[in-house]
């Protein structure tokens, strides 16, 4: 029995802990959901050209919110602002960055009603991805356990009691990602 429950537990605490990492990526999703406010994560996907390597932004620069609107950036080395600028044109975000001497400044315009809506629907789409990856685990965990039992390595009791702490942990991650999805949108409808 002590193998077994061993086993079991085993599965269960995969389970969380890949149910985990899916609530991180989506957080690292939301991050480059623009908001209104500014925010130095907004340019975690902006990388620079340094020394033939391309580099996170956030490792050649400071990144520091100036004011609500307006995100400095402060290379370590002077040479790198051109690079910086083009790095962040180039980048996905539609921001243009605006150079003065040792400090980019990159204004955010304010969100539209209808921006606001589209990133709200991509959060949403962001956060249903999540969902379903968390179910899925849950289905492989389920899975992993009627194994045992079909191998006899554990007994009916023992797998109901599984799925049912699998269920938890489930619906505990799923919980998650709706409070995170919930802070997203309020933060997206704040003007």
């Amino acid at each position: 029995m002590g193998l077994d429950s061993a086993v079991i537990e085993e599965i269960v605490e995969d389970a969380d802990e890949r149910m985990g990492k899916t609530l991180d990526a989506l957080q690292h999703a939301f991050a480059k959901i623009r908001t209104g406010r500014a925010n130095p994560s907004l340019l975690d996907t902006v990388f620079v050209e340094y020394y033939g390597a391309p580099t996170p932004l956030n490792q050649v620069a400071s990144v520091s919110v100036e004011d609500a609107r307006t995100l400095a950036v402060s290379p370590w080395e002077k040479p790198l602002v051109p690079i910086i600028e083009k790095a962040i044109l180039k980048s996905d975000i539609g921001i243009t960055p605006v150079s003065s001497g040792d400090v980019i400044r990159v204004p955010l315009p304010p969100l539209t009603e209808e921006n606001r809506r589209d990133l709200a629907k991509q959060a949403k789409a962001e956060a249903e991805n999540s969902r379903i990856s968390i179910r899925n685990i849950r289905r492989e965990a389920i899975a992993d356990v009627r194994e045992l039992v079909k191998e006899k390595e554990a007994t009916e009791d023992d797998a109901r009691r599984a799925e049912d702490r699998i269920q938890k942990v489930t619906d505990k991650r799923v919980a998650q990602v709706d409070t995170a999805l919930a802070a997203k949108e309020s933060d997206l409808m704040d003007f």
